[in-house]
């Protein structure tokens, strides 16, 4: 099955309407997005907690690290850099941090709230090589984008 992201932004939007909570719309835009295609392995957040650290936030799949420093991995490079990492082979991202053995390939993109700052990173790996493209990725940042700076 693959995503629909025009039924995804609906539901998702419809779900979150008025909700401020942030982690409460974690939860949901997590479990929407993990459940909308076969490809999306796990599927969650990690939360900027304190200055150059991530901590992991609503998630569905197998288990997750529960610290991510900026400076290593997939997640970190998202945050650093506020810009979207497409990794289509996680073998070949130097640094990547293993903390599941079946991730293939990975897209994380970093989460602003209103003022522009990085609250967040959303991840999404695959145990299938090469299964994101730029599609998921502008589809997935316009979600995020209405959710947290809408």
């Amino acid at each position: 099955m693959r995503v629909n992201y025009d039924t995804l932004r609906d539901t998702i939007a419809s779900l979150t309407q008025g909700e401020t909570d942030v982690i409460a719309l974690m939860a949901t835009v997590t479990c929407e997005v993990h459940n909308s295609d076969d490809r999306f392995d796990w599927t969650g957040f990690y939360r900027v907690t304190e200055p150059e650290m991530l901590k992991i936030g609503p998630y569905q799949g197998g288990h997750g690290c529960l610290t991510i420093p900026f400076s290593r991995g997939v997640c970190g490079a998202a945050a650093r850099t506020k810009q979207t990492q497409l990794v289509p082979d996680v073998d070949a991202f130097e640094g990547h941090i293993a903390c599941a053995s079946s991730t293939k390939s990975e897209l994380v993109l970093p989460v602003f709230d209103q003022s522009g700052t990085v609250i967040a990173v959303f991840d999404i790996d695959s145990n299938l090589p090469d299964a994101f493209d730029e599609t998921d990725a502008v589809a997935l940042s316009q979600i995020l984008a209405n959710v947290f700076a809408g």
